[in-house]
């Protein structure tokens, strides 16, 4: 696989042990500052004490507990659960394909897993538990196609993600026939095509939820391995990797993770781009500690893009992924100005 041999993940200056620590847990209380801003503003703001009070009383009338068990929780474990796959995903992507750019938005592996499902939507409305496992099948079929590209000989790191693009083009061009051709079953496809979480339940995050933790778990299992690989293909070779075995579980898992984030949260973009690059200055390149490190990064990007999304026009609300997309709009124009001139894709 000619494309892979040289790594384009930017080398960081190692970091400590010490030092890593100390960044997960300030990660760990960033998300949990992102999480009690999540369930404190909307389009209506509430205390810490009336949080805490309505909890305490349990009185299903009071409207404040409410809007905090019905709304807010399912939508703040939302946000987590989606960042944190979606990110990790990303990181996953990055690593098999040996490409800065990818993530599971670019090469279109959440355009996949949003097709699947809404296929599924189509052709089997109401059935429990169909629309995570559908989006995971669309999101590996599309991973591998897109794995099978970069098998390809002399095919180019910049020429995978416009086939990435291409795909996601074609995959979001069925999304929207199905729209069109079945209205009926598909209600709420324009909130699933820009992504968020309005109307998200417990259920919902629930029944994704095994997939995501099959998906944290492969990818946990893989990171000593995913370091190997950044080494390229010989040295990985030399020290016995199975160089097929391991991007396959890599794809999986990404594909697990990213399959299950969009059943319930739509088509987010930019989380698996934005989050492992910042994930790198703060903790390098060690997968050990890159993705952990995603986890609570991605949690804490997507919620507070969220509260952003909910107050900026309160009492109106933004649908999340537009902002996550006025965001990673400008970050993906600076990362392939920059990395062209390094010519790594050449």
């Amino acid at each position: 696989m000619p494309i892979l041999r040289k790594s384009c993940i930017r080398s960081l200056p190692p970091k400590s042990g010490k030092g890593r620590a100390a960044m997960l847990a300030a990660l760990a209380a960033l998300l949990l500052a992102s999480v009690l801003l999540s369930l404190r503003f909307g389009s209506q703001n509430y205390s810490l004490a009336q949080l805490i009070a309505a909890l305490r009383g349990g009185d299903t009338s009071d409207p404040i507990w409410r809007i905090l068990v019905h709304v807010r929780l399912p939508r703040t474990l939302a946000g987590l659960a989606a960042g944190g796959a979606l990110a990790t995903a990303g990181a996953l992507i990055q690593s098999v394909l040996n490409n800065a750019m990818a993530s599971p938005n670019v090469i279109g592996v959440n355009a996949g897993a949003g097709f699947f499902a809404m296929l599924a939507v189509t052709l089997a409305p109401g059935a429990a538990g169909v629309l995570p496992a559908a989006s995971f099948l669309g999101a590996m079929c599309t991973a591998l196609f897109i794995y099978a590209l970069a098998a390809r000989a002399g095919l180019s790191r910049t020429t995978l993600i416009l086939a990435g693009i291409a795909v996601s083009s074609i995959l979001t061009a069925g999304v929207n026939a199905i729209t069109l051709l079945y209205p009926d079953d598909v209600i709420g496809a324009t909130g699933f095509m820009l992504g968020g979480f309005s109307g998200v339940t417990i259920a919902s995050v629930g029944n994704a939820a095994w997939y995501m933790a099959a998906g944290l778990l492969l990818a946990l299992f893989l990171a000593a391995d995913l370091n190997v690989l950044q080494l390229g293909e010989e040295s990985a070779l030399s020290l016995g990797l199975h160089l097929g075995r391991t991007r396959f579980l890599a794809i999986l898992a990404a594909a697990l993770l990213a399959g299950a984030a969009v059943s319930f949260a739509g088509l987010l973009g930019f989380v698996g781009l934005l989050v492992p690059h910042m994930v790198r200055r703060l903790v390098g390149n060690d997968n050990r500690w890159l993705l952990p490190a995603c986890v609570l990064l991605g949690g804490a990007f997507v919620l507070l893009c969220d509260v952003l999304a909910r107050v900026l026009f309160a009492p109106f609300e933004l649908p999340v992924g537009i902002v996550m997309s006025l965001l990673g709009g400008p970050f993906f124009l600076i990362l392939l100005l920059r990395h062209k001139r390094s010519r790594v894709y050449d």
